[in-house]
């Protein structure tokens, strides 16, 4: 893999059309991206890859988002994490948000992929 900004993102969604979308907008941002559609799959890559930054939909089936990044942390990673949902409630949030007490929280309906780009960009350190 190239690394252009020497940042490397793992992008955790299991609905394909939005994955697709996240795609497209991460399009040609000069970051390595990697893509899962599972809980598994996304702790495999991050122990595999160790990515700068996990951007994982908390609605994943089987293993949701927020188990996921709790195996991560335990199994030694040290990613960033933003957490995309459609849920509002402020369980999920707390619960989101003790995993890490950096993670970014975001409601899918109230955001643009414009926007997700901009907030992964900003916790990365990239203008």
């Amino acid at each position: 893999m190239t690394y252009v900004k020497g940042k490397k993102v793992l992008i955790v969604e299991d609905e394909k059309d939005f994955l697709w979308i996240l795609r497209e907008g991460f399009n040609n941002q000069g970051l390595s991206m990697l893509y899962a559609s599972s809980g598994e799959e996304g702790v495999v890559l991050a122990k595999e890859e160790n990515p700068d930054l996990i951007i994982i939909d908390i609605g994943l089936p089987q293993m949701d988002g927020i188990a996921m990044a709790r195996k991560i942390k335990e199994e030694g990673g040290n990613a960033k994490l933003i957490f995309l949902t459609n849920m509002k409630d402020a369980e999920h949030v707390s619960e989101a948000i003790d995993i890490s007490g950096e993670a970014d929280y975001i409601v899918k309906a109230d955001i643009r992929v414009e926007d997700i780009v901009a907030r992964a960009k900003d916790k990365l350190g990239l203008k």
